[in-house]
């Protein structure tokens, strides 16, 4: 399936936004509903570091991984790598939950044997129906963008590797079509996926998505088992404005908050797209087995393609990408196309990329980079968060250099996206006029043309408030 740029953005904000989620709530996991402020702190009883993922996003890894090697999640054989590497995981991880760790523990590194120890646990416990299974789903949405019954199957197979309750499978199957039909329309709709299930199933979940939408998520207290759980975060999508305020409204319905804000990350990355994601929140996620925000979007895109991603992204056809000049109003800030990537200053060690990338294209010695999804083009589709954008960016910018580094902003060409996001950073935080800032901007970069819309937007009363606020 051919994907539109805007669907792209918001199927490439599925992984992050849930590891975001689980990140944020990690730091108050276990405790009680409050109001306030939410961070992402880390902390908590397993020592946490901030931005660090916990087994939610954890246990999504294998998954996603089996996904980018393009084969079928369905496979016996895929389903055994993907046991096997929980099998692994397990061994050092300080924070297997209770009914995974029983299902995993002694056994063979086998679906077929995990699935013989889930309904083990679940006979021998009378019940099965924890979250577990439901806050690691979202990845096999991503696999299955042209075959939602494949992708019904493959959510309820995945599920049933450690999860044996009815409850547990459908959740998986419901919230894994509601992500697919996020990326394809912008819209959240957990009932989309309810035809999938038998009649009498839907009918009692179409009561339980009913009364989540007349709650807020403090009110589901046993968020621990997956119908509160998923209740919890479709509150949250329900009644959230946005991705930030949805992932805080999660984290504070407090008990199992990184789990509900995982999983609510998950359809809310699908709504509102990666570039609904602060660049705060992607400098510092990360966790097991070592991977950062970009590993999450890049392995994302290798599911969506097909194929591995790009170590370089040939733009040699797009004319003049040599430029590299000092911003006009920071010589700590150097603006650039692409090209300046491959003669970078040596005093130059953070990277903020408004255009794709490939992953070598940056040299290994910058340790601060960012890609920022920034399309240059008029049509309003193209950026859905086009003011969010613009002003995270500047604000980037400027938090690197609070921090002592040496920026290169760069895109293709240095036409559009560099001088618009110079001009606004100049402006919000260099006390210059936009009008002035862009003028002394474009003049310095030999090919700056910002397209209309992003003129319109530096004009625009909102982002002229945004400006006037800042601190």
């Amino acid at each position: 399936m051919k994907l539109t740029s805007a669907q792209n953005d918001r199927a490439s904000g599925v992984m992050l936004a849930m590891a975001c989620g689980d990140a944020l709530g990690a730091g108050y996991e276990f405790g009680p509903p409050f109001e306030g402020e939410v961070l992402m702190k880390g902390g908590n009883g397993f020592n946490w570091a901030p931005g660090e993922w916990t087994d939610d996003t954890s246990m999504a890894i294998p998954i996603l991984r089996a996904a980018a090697s393009g084969r079928d999640l369905r496979d016996e054989t895929v389903l055994d790598e993907i046991v096997t590497a929980w099998i692994d995981w397990a061994k050092t991880a300080p924070d297997v939950g209770v009914q995974t760790s029983g299902v995993l523990r002694g056994i063979e590194p086998t679906a077929s044997a995990a699935r013989a120890s889930a309904k083990r646990v679940h006979d021998e416990r009378g019940r099965s129906g924890g979250n577990g299974s439901l806050m690691r789903t979202a990845p096999v949405a991503l696999a299955y963008l042209n075959d939602p019954a494949g992708l019904a199957e493959a959510a309820r197979a995945i599920s049933d590797l450690t999860h044996f309750d009815e409850d547990a499978g459908d959740a998986c199957v419901l919230w894994c079509l509601a992500i697919r039909h996020a990326i394809l329309t912008g819209e959240a709709d957990v009932r989309v996926g309810l035809s999938a299930l038998v009649p009498d199933r839907a009918a009692l979940w179409s009561d339980r998505i009913d009364d989540a939408e007349t709650k807020q998520p403090r009110d589901f207290t046993k968020n621990g088992w997956v119908v509160e759980a998923l209740q919890a975060a479709w509150s949250a999508i329900a009644n959230g404005e946005g991705l930030v305020d949805t992932l805080e409204r999660a984290v504070r319905g407090g008990r199992d908050a990184d789990t509900v804000a995982a999983i609510a990350g998950g359809l809310v990355g699908a709504q509102w797209g990666l570039s609904a994601i602060p660049t705060a929140w992607q400098r510092i996620v990360h966790g097991w087995p070592g991977l950062r925000s970009l590993d999450l979007v890049r392995l994302s895109t290798e599911v969506l393609r097909g194929k591995p991603a790009d170590e370089r992204i040939d733009y040699a056809g797009y004319g003049d990408i040599s430029t590299l000049v000092q911003h006009p109003h920071d010589d700590g800030v150097w603006l650039g196309a692409v090209g300046a990537l491959d003669h970078l200053p040596p005093e130059v060690d953070a990277v903020v990329s408004l255009c794709r990338i490939g992953s070598k294209q940056v040299p290994a010695r910058i340790r601060e980079r960012l890609e920022i999804r920034l399309i240059d083009r008029v049509e309003p589709d193209e950026n859905p968060n086009l003011t969010f954008v613009l002003v995270d960016a500047a604000d980037a910018v400027a938090t690197l250099r609070a921090e002592g580094h040496t920026v290169l902003l760069h895109c293709v060409q240095a036409q559009s996206r560099t001088p618009t996001v110079a001009a606004l950073y100049a402006a919000r935080h260099l006390d210059i006029t936009i009008e002035r800032a862009l003028a002394e901007v474009s003049a310095a970069l030999p090919h700056a043309r910002p397209n209309r819309t992003f003129r319109a937007a530096l004009q625009s009363p909102e982002l002229t408030n945004l400006r006037s606020g800042h601190s």
